[in-house]
């Protein structure tokens, strides 16, 4: 009989916790869709985009989006806002009269963070990085086009001993000026090409290199070759060249991690946005968990002031999570702070608060 009411209790409580959590993420996506349509709607029909387009290739992706990107701060909401209002319902004492202790009370909590914490690694790593894509086109097509590239003095290891260098880069016309290519062998320069400019030819998929003369050191003399035009065949594709903002946002879980690997092989210098995201992914769907435990370990004990000053509590504490993770990865990119560090210490930092508060809560 006590195993069938533990079993009521569990599935009580992930219903009311998966139920406001979902409902509060449905409300905010209703009211974050209908300020983007009353913002782009003079572009959708100045630009004649299809009414299939807008809907499939547009707001369907744009959904997954935001319910990750809301789901730490509505884990959080919702968390408060159902527990408080058990507590004042009297609702966990009961179950603790009942002879469920505290910390096996908050088995469903888990659960339940756990359902979504899943949910949230998913989407972040195999859903969201194709609708983002998807996204990305419709905006670039029918609203604004977001590619730039503000790259100036551009390097790259391309493979061990292959360098190249472009003084900019033109991601609109897929054309690199000032543009070197170098050959070594251990540290010994071998050949060296020097062109006015470099075009990517969309209908052969290669580079065309044009005005170029190439220095070939063959023992100790040199040959030099001129030309105006010759294609070439190099591991470098327009899209590396800054063409897409947070291109990492497009990349699934095993493409993400290759493009890091094969940066790194290169030498390019912008791994850091890679890998923050790709931390992010993982650090951001543990987060539930971390600020369930400081949600219940907040509202489940009736204070002065009642769910009022546990909303606050937790609005504060939420606020502060997400701007100290914001901060805390400028320091990566700023301040050559280590990126798995900078991405995890808000969660190293809150899972203290958390310990502290449960212990807290549940004397």
């Amino acid at each position: 009989m006590a195993n069938k009411y533990l079993k009521r209790v569990d599935w009580y409580i992930i219903k009311k916790y998966l139920g406001t959590f979902f409902l509060a993420i449905a409300l905010i996506i209703s009211i974050v869709i209908v300020f983007d349509v009353s913002e782009n709607i003079d572009d959708f029909i100045s630009k004649k985009a299809p009414l299939k387009a807008i809907v499939v290739d547009y707001y369907l992706n744009f959904i997954p989006y935001f319910i990750n990107l809301f789901s730490a701060l509505f884990t959080f909401i919702a968390v408060i806002f159902f527990t408080s209002k058990m507590a004042y319902n009297s609702e966990i004492i009961a179950i603790q009269s009942s002879g469920i202790s505290y910390k096996r009370m908050m088995r469903p909590y888990m659960v339940a963070s756990g359902i979504i914490a899943g949910m949230s690694w998913i989407l972040s790593n195999f859903v969201i990085p194709p609708a983002t894509q998807a996204r990305v086109n419709f905006r670039n097509t029918y609203i604004k086009n977001e590619y730039v590239n503000l790259d100036r003095n551009i390097h790259r290891q391309l493979e061990p001993g292959l360098f190249i260098y472009m003084k900019s880069y033109n991601n609109r016309a897929d054309v690199g000026y000032k543009f070197t290519i170098e050959k070594f062998e251990g540290t010994q320069l071998k050949s060296k090409l020097i062109a006015d400019y470099i075009k990517w030819d969309r209908e052969k998929k290669k580079w065309v290199i044009h005005d170029y003369f190439v220095r070939d050191m063959i023992g100790s003399t040199e040959k030099i070759t001129k030309g105006a035009q010759i294609d070439t065949t190099l591991r470098m594709l327009p899209s590396e060249f800054g063409q897409q903002n947070s291109k990492e946002e497009t990349m699934d879980f095993w493409q993400i991690n290759k493009y890091i690997k094969d940066l790194k092989l290169r030498g390019v210098d912008n791994v850091i946005s890679y890998e923050k995201e790709k931390y992010q992914r993982t650090a951001g769907p543990i987060s539930t968990f971390i600020l369930t435990i400081i949600g219940v370990s907040l509202a489940s004990r009736r204070i002065r002031g009642g769910m009022g000053i546990h909303l606050g509590l937790g609005l504060m504490l939420s606020f502060s999570y997400i701007m100290f993770m914001q901060v805390s990865t400028i320091f990566a990119f700023k301040a050559g702070f280590n990126v798995l560090l900078a991405v995890w210490l808000p969660n190293i930092i809150y899972s203290v608060i958390a310990i502290v508060l449960y212990n807290w809560a549940r004397k």
